[in-house]
Parts: structure tokens; C-alpha cells; sequence
């Protein structure tokens, strides 16, 4: 199915070219329609096309080291997916399948090729937008790095989990210590002073008893506070991986588009110098 120009204006990848430019794409282009559910390539797959979503959307997922499929984008209007492994011709690294009924521009790298080679500056214009892209994915992992894990943590705490957290930060402060040691005191010394009407005689045996059942409660809670800050470290690590991992695959794939496309613009600038000097 042919493309209309204007049609391409309105994808982001191609925002940036001109009528012209437009043209000689569209010229070389095709629609292709898929089915709900239809897959359009799997893992392993060679690369012969990448696709840009018209209207619908796609899901692309991949396969982790679990064998858990894992959601990597749901294309919309003007998404595009396949693109590094048609550039640097890899096989496909993940499943893509229309959500719904989709139209999709197919496009490969003799469509790439030679809208370069009739307008060279064209590959400067969508190096631009994917430089926006990569832009975008830098703050979308700065936030993501920022989140406050505490918050996180915070967030999905139960009432008891903070009693235990306060009662366990009191307990181990100098409050604690000089508010105890004062009530010690001053039991011991009242005691001592009314002799015979004293409540509690030396050797304090009521007193016992209360620290003994201080004790046996403190001791429980100060575990629960330390079973859930084991659990707040192992949040922060799983988040502080989670945010690594996504920056790693993130910057990896701009970067290799980035340079696929710088080297095809080189090889479209040298052609031109040769054309260039044979005219001469």
C-alpha cells in the first residue's frame, strides 16, 4: 500500500524533514496492514524491516533469564520499533505483535539509503529527533534514578512496622538511656527513704519484674525494626539495580542507532565528494 507525505509529517521520527524529503520517502515506502494479535516479527527473526506505527499499537516484549516475558514498549502513533537490528543487521531481540487492527510503515535500508543519497541532509534531520529521544530517555532515568527508596518504603509500611521503628529508635537513644536511669534513681532512692513503708524493699523485687517484662517486649520489637530495615537494603539494592539495568539497555540502544546513522551519513557524504569531484 502506498504512503502519503503527509501522513509522514505527523510521525516524530520524520518531523523535521521537508516536503521534498518527505516525497522521495514516501515514494519508497509501503503500508502494511496487521490483524489484532498478529505477530509482526519474534526473537531471532532476521531483520529484514523496522516499523513505524500509523495507527493502533504494538506491544514489544522480549524473553529475561527467568523465562518471564517482560514488556519493552507499547507503540502508539509514530512509535517505531525494529530499528537497531535492520541498521546494524542483528536478529530481532524481541517479539512484536499488534495490539489491535494496525498499519505500520515498513521500512528497510534500501528505503534508508536512498532517501540519504538524494537528500543527505535528511539523516542529519532524524539524528535530531532521536537525539531528542535520547534526551528524554536521560531524564526519564534521572527520575527514575531520584526516587526516594525511604518513600517507597514508606509508602508500604503498616501501622505496626512504624510503631516498631519508633520504639526501637527511642529506645536506642541517649533519651532513653538518661529518662531510664532517672526513674531507676529515683524508685531506688524512694524506696530506700520510706523503709518499712516502702512498696518495694531492697532488693527491689517488683522492680525486677517490671525490667524483666521491659525486656522480653523490648527485645521483640528492636528484632521486628531490624528484620524490616534488612528489608528497606534489599529494596534499595533492587531499585538501585533496576535503575542501572534500564540505563545501561537505554543508553546502549541510542547510542548504537546514533552511530549506525552517523556512519550511513558519512557513506552518503563521501559518495556525494566522489560525485562531486567526477563532475569536476
Amino acid at each position: 500500500m502506498p504512503c502519503d507525505p503527509e501522513e509522514l509529517k505527523h510521525v516524530p521520527l520524520f518531523e523535521l524533514l521537508d516536503d521534498d524529503e518527505l516525497a522521495v520517502l514516501a515514494a519508497q515506502v509501503d503500508l502494511k496492514k496487521f490483524a489484532a494479535r498478529q505477530r509482526i516479527f519474534k526473537i531471532g527473526d532476521p531483520p529484514k524491516c523496522a516499523y513505524i506505527v500509523m495507527s493502533g499499537s504494538v506491544r514489544v516484549t522480549t524473553v529475561d533469564e527467568d523465562q518471564q516475558e517482560v514488556l519493552i514498549d507499547e507503540a502508539g502513533h509514530g512509535g517505531f520499533f525494529g530499528l537497531a537490528s535492520m541498521l546494524d543487521q542483528t536478529e530481532h531481540q524481541a517479539n512484536a505483535m499488534a495490539a489491535d487492527e494496525t498499519v505500520c510503515l515498513e521500512l528497510d535500508r534500501e528505503d534508508l539509503s536512498h532517501l540519504l543519497q538524494r537528500k543527505p541532509m535528511a539523516g542529519l534531520d532524524m539524528m535530531t529527533v532521536l537525539g531528542r529521544q535520547f534526551h528524554a530517555s536521560q531524564r526519564l532515568i534521572q527520575l527514575r534514578a531520584s526516587r526516594n527508596p525511604n518513600q517507597v518504603i514508606e509508602e508500604g509500611s503498616t501501622y505496626g512496622e512504624r510503631v516498631a521503628d519508633s520504639v526501637a529508635r527511642f529506645g536506642g537513644s541517649w533519651s532513653f538511656i538518661i529518662a531510664f536511669a532517672i526513674v531507676l534513681i529515683c524508685y531506688a532512692t524512694l524506696n530506700i527513704m520510706m523503709k518499712e513503708k516502702a512498696w518495694d524493699p531492697y532488693p527491689f523485687i517488683l522492680l525486677n519484674l517490671f525490667l524483666s517484662m521491659l525486656a522480653a517486649i523490648q527485645a521483640p520489637v528492636i528484632m521486628m525494626s531490624q528484620n524490616r530495615q534488612d528489608s528497606k537494603d534489599r529494596l534499595r539494592s533492587e531499585l538501585d539495580f533496576d535503575v542501572n539495568r534500564r540505563a545501561e539497555s537505554e543508553v546502549q540502544a541510542l547510542s548504537r542507532k546514533l552511530s549506525l546513522l552517523t556512519d550511513k551519513v558519512e557513506d552518503v557524504a563521501d559518495l556525494v565528494r566522489a560525485g562531486t569531484a567526477s563532475g569536476a
